[in-house]
């Protein structure tokens, strides 16, 4: 049985290691990724699909975004301890 639902990426309940990786967006950030999976699944994507992007390839998440990887993402937090 499938099973979609309306949900902003900014609501949306992560799991396991894709909530890792989605507490060092912003929510400018998350809107610009579910505008972005939006076009490339048009008829919508399954949760545990959605969930792995985050947990296994939080790097293409930071391609999505403009940065070279999700290290680049980290680092600004990184750069915040020091001030």
């Amino acid at each position: 049985m499938k099973l979609y639902k309306e949900e902003s990426l900014n609501s949306f309940a992560f799991w396991g290691g894709a909530k890792d990786t989605a507490k060092y967006l912003t929510e400018d950030e998350m809107d610009i990724i579910e505008y972005i999976l939006a076009e490339q699944y048009p008829d919508g994507i399954y949760e545990t699909d959605l969930n792995d992007i985050f947990w296994f390839n939080y790097d293409l998440v930071a391609e999505l975004l403009g940065y070279e990887g999700f290290e680049a993402i980290m680092s600004r937090y990184d750069d915040e301890d020091e001030d």
